[in-house]
């Protein structure tokens, strides 16, 4: 006997061969996926932060000693450039401002703006890597602050100062004074955009100090 033939039914759609290992494939990227999310969670219950001093809104700014227009990196603990701290949306990267005034640092951002007040300030450095994130030669200003019983370092990529409306190439910082672009002599990488705020924020760090002596 001639084995019975299997009926098909003409109303259901045969199944397309590629359907299986597309199925697959989605449900493999929603575990790599969900996996991140479990990992992003589990680090920022790790980093237990009290919540970040909320900086105020931009017409509320305080009178500025520098602002510059910056990409921000990331925060880590301080030490450890691959600890990121991702609590509080500090983990974010993302295009930011950030004003230096004598009540602290302000961090204006659509990720989540915040302050680092001046009390907390603990100073500044020049570096090539933060959170992973490597710019060389020493292309990245590193702001070391205290928040709660952690020390935290917090990396931004300062942009170059625009020029000034009837200035040429070389145009001014927020503070009007001139700063070219150019790399300092002797040390690739450093502006002296960057050695401008690294002396602003040691000075506001070692006048707190004084203050509270």
């Amino acid at each position: 006997m001639r084995p019975a033939q299997e009926e098909i039914n003409p109303l259901v759609p045969p199944v397309p061969e590629w359907l299986l290992p597309v199925t697959i494939l989605f449900v493999l990227l929603g575990l790599a996926y969900l996996g991140m999310w479990l990992g992003w969670r589990r680090r920022a219950r790790r980093h237990e932060l009290p919540p970040l001093v909320p900086a105020p809104a931009v017409a509320d700014l305080p009178p500025a000693k520098l602002q510059a227009g910056a990409r921000y990196f990331g925060t880590t603990i301080s030490g450890n450039w691959l600890e990121r701290v991702v609590a509080h949306g500090l983990g974010a990267r993302s295009g930011a401002r950030i004003s230096l005034s004598s009540e602290g640092l302000d961090v204006i951002r659509l990720a989540g703006s915040f302050r680092i007040p001046a009390a907390a300030l603990r100073g500044a450095r020049h570096d090539q890597g933060i959170a992973g994130k490597v710019v060389p030669p020493q292309g990245i200003l590193v702001v070391t602050w205290q928040h709660g019983d952690l020390l935290l370092d917090t990396g931004f990529r300062l942009e170059p100062p625009r020029p000034a409306k009837g200035t040429g190439a070389r145009g001014a910082t927020a503070t009007g004074s001139p700063e070219g672009k150019d790399s300092v002599e002797g040390r690739p990488g450093v502006t002296p955009l960057h050695n401008q705020w690294i002396r602003s924020i040691s000075k506001l760090v070692r006048d707190n100090k004084e203050h509270t002596a």
